[in-house]
């Protein structure tokens, strides 16, 4: 995902889509919340079917400075449409998810609809949502921010 998410480096808080808007574009604004106050960069990647099960080709990412708390992405010119989103806070700027020895994430991230990983990510059933014309609004919830030592 990081790979992919890097491709498209936002500058600022917006990020526009890399597809080729439809008449009747959409705007999705989302909200990621339990930003940890770790810093570093917002990598978040918005997919297809297709390209969520390959963690390829997102349809729109961006790469955003981390606001404490609470950080938001607008993404701009989206074709209507099913999708899914999959964020996480790089801390060290390092440009990839860093994991335990046995693959377990070491760096804040999340799904759309809150959806939990078990022993991998969560399938697209669990995380798509839709997208009309105009605009749209999705909430997610960083899981794993706290960082190491703290409430455990």
């Amino acid at each position: 995902m990081a790979a992919a998410l890097a491709a498209a480096l936002a500058i600022g808080l917006t990020a526009t889509a890399m597809a080729e808007p439809a008449s009747g574009a959409a705007t999705l604004q989302i909200h990621i919340r339990n930003v940890s106050s770790q810093g570093g960069v917002m990598r978040l990647g918005l997919y297809d079917a297709a390209g969520y099960r390959t963690d390829t080709n997102p349809v729109a990412s961006a790469d955003v400075p981390v606001v404490d708390g609470e950080t938001v992405i607008t993404l701009k010119n989206l074709v209507p449409g099913i999708y899914a989103i999959e964020a996480y806070q790089d801390v060290n700027a390092n440009d990839r998810m860093d994991k335990s020895w046995i693959g377990l994430p070491m760096e804040p991230y999340g799904f759309s609809r809150d959806a939990h990983p078990v022993l991998s990510k969560p399938g697209f059933d669990r995380v798509k949502f839709t997208v009309a014309a105009g605009s749209n609004t999705q909430v997610l919830h960083l899981q794993n921010s706290s960082p190491p030592g703290v409430g455990e």
